[in-house]
């Protein structure tokens, strides 16, 4: 008997999840802003608080996510095509001293990401707070290393964790390498760097970068969690087979996005950063 058949359930999936991924896309185009900057912007604005002071700005115009989220997104992104395209099918989790440095990553963007959140309750809370002191005044220079370095320790883990639940069979080496993880990291800080010229040039390729690196990494994660709620775990061979958990994956995020973009249009009435918040 042939077992490798699919089940009426999984017959009637085939057809369902790209006609509900093309629903969703739809009803997301439909209600994101015009534009290709504007429909980016609907993706970061899911995310992320897009308070204009501290995001990045292109002729006046800011990118899709603050600064700290572009660092934190762009990086995640970029941070997973390196290993891809270093690392295959390995899936053991970096060595204790590479999660060390992920660990500092981790508590460098919690504590810039603590300052600053009670640097901006100090500003809009009417004196309130003035009597507890911030640890130094925040910028966007910090929330973009800060940021960048929490991507690069989210694809860390999560790229290991994806061949870990992909694959039949798996590299059992680590996905991460002192050597690459120096190089990524080196790479990143030049992106940085970059970053901070304020060149059209470099924000207009990192405002792209940022947005879809946000959905790649929503799609990923709903991806793997569709693959585990289906008992599908460890049981493919090749990328080809994997397109109804991506499709699935893919229209899960854009709901969530979708969901989270009308609620706060409902709420604050704008595409920018939530009414009365700013510095």
């Amino acid at each position: 008997m042939n077992t490798n058949q699919p089940s009426p359930f999984q017959t009637i999936l085939k057809w369902f999840v790209p006609i509900a991924a093309i629903i969703a896309f739809g009803a997301w185009m439909y209600i994101s802003p015009e534009g290709a900057l504007g429909k980016l912007d609907a993706i970061g604005y899911a995310v992320c608080h897009r308070i204009d002071a501290r995001s990045f700005q292109i002729g006046g115009r800011q990118l899709p996510l603050c600064a700290r989220c572009t660092g934190e997104f762009y990086a995640a992104g970029m941070a997973l095509l390196f290993q891809l395209g270093m690392s295959g099918k390995r899936s053991k989790l970096p060595s204790r001293g590479i999660i060390a440095v992920l660990i500092l990553f981790f508590l460098a963007f919690g504590i810039d990401g603590s300052n600053s959140y009670l640097y901006l309750l100090k500003q809009t809370s009417g004196g309130a707070l003035d009597q507890i002191p911030n640890l130094y005044i925040p910028n966007n220079t910090l929330r973009l290393f800060t940021g960048s370095g929490m991507g690069i320790a989210l694809a860390a883990v999560l790229y290991p964790i994806i061949n870990q639940s992909l694959w039949r069979e798996t590299d059992d080496r680590h996905a991460l390498e002192w050597k690459n993880f120096g190089i990524l990291i080196a790479l990143v800080i030049a992106v940085n760097l970059l970053i901070l010229t304020d060149s059209p040039i470099v924000l207009y390729p990192i405002a792209y970068l940022s947005a879809l690196g946000t959905l790649s990494l929503l799609v990923l994660v709903f991806t793997i969690l569709w693959i585990i709620i289906m008992k599908q775990d460890n049981t493919f061979d090749n990328i080809r087979q994997l397109w109804l958990p991506f499709a699935s994956g893919l229209t899960l995020a854009l709901l969530m996005i979708l969901s989270i973009d009308l609620l706060r249009l409902q709420f604050t009435g704008t595409w920018s950063g939530f009414p009365g918040l700013s510095g």
